[in-house]
């Protein structure tokens, strides 16, 4: 666990598959699986996306990730990353995304 919040790793990744999380006890939740890059592999998220997004819009986008704050397991899916969003309008999660195609994996700073 991170105990220093400019300790947490933000990278980016590439969303290789989505699908609705209906297992949740969350409303509107997606199951993310993430590629993180070759020096990174591959991440699964669980996020709260349904309310902007449809999961095969979310396919083949990047996507900030924090990964190293440890995984949870939702409903028997393991969510190794933190997907990173900003709330919407309704306070509903909205991703954030660079604004052109960048490495994998690459680190925030």
């Amino acid at each position: 666990m991170v105990e220093n919040p400019f300790d947490v790793e933000i990278r980016v990744g590439e969303v290789l598959e989505a699908e609705a999380f209906t297992e949740a006890n969350k409303p509107k939740m997606t199951k993310l699986w993430i590629d993180l890059g070759e020096d990174h592999g591959e991440i699964q998220s669980a996020a709260q996306l349904d309310h902007h997004y449809d999961p095969e819009e979310l396919e083949g986008r990047q996507v900030l990730c924090a990964t190293n704050l440890g995984s949870v397991r939702i409903a028997g899916f393991k969510s190794e990353a933190l997907t990173v969003c900003v709330p919407g309008e309704e306070e509903y999660p909205v991703l954030v995304e660079p604004d052109r195609d960048v490495p994998l994996g690459g680190l925030l700073f």
